[in-house]
């Protein structure tokens, strides 16, 4: 066993793993943090997206102990003070989901777009985001939802 130590959505976490485990095993299994989801354990379907000091990783892909001391976002960490994120709120405006499993990997590659391009084209969204596989949705409703959400992200903030 290895010790490692990671802050994960803001929270300081210490945990013994097995160093063969990989970084989606951690969240899940000891975190419970259910949200980043397993789709493929090969690397190919984006189910699995998290982001890692603030870089976009499937984390089917790494091991937790390559963690240690890292900074880890988490679908789960993405809304802030009870409100959702623009992407989250976009995929629930404009459809962007059917069953939802690749949902959680998509908003977070998605907010990894953003951060890199806060006006992307819907081709570029397309670009962005074809490392992560849906077999519901067509798309079509995906690139909406991040559209919209870029749009909500660049308008000045109005008081409630």
């Amino acid at each position: 066993m290895t010790t490692i130590t990671v802050t994960v959505n803001g929270v300081s976490r210490t945990n013994e793993v097995e160093p063969r485990t990989l970084l989606v095993h951690y969240l899940r299994e000891q975190l419970s943090l259910t949200g980043t989801h397993i789709g493929c354990d090969t690397s190919q379907c984006g189910a699995c997206v998290v982001h890692v000091n603030g870089e976009s990783v499937k984390s089917c892909t790494m091991l937790a102990v390559q963690a240690d001391g890292a900074t880890i976002m988490t679908i789960e960490g993405l809304a802030a003070n009870g409100n959702l994120h623009p992407l989250q709120e976009g995929f629930w405006e404009k459809h962007g989901l059917q069953c939802g499993f690749c949902t959680p990997g998509m908003i977070m590659a998605a907010a990894d777009l953003l951060k890199q391009n806060p006006n992307p084209s819907d081709d570029e969204i397309r670009h962005g985001l074809e490392g992560n596989l849906c077999r519901c949705t067509g798309y079509e409703n995906i690139v909406r939802a991040v559209r919209y959400a870029a749009e909500k992200m660049a308008a000045p903030a109005t008081a409630d």
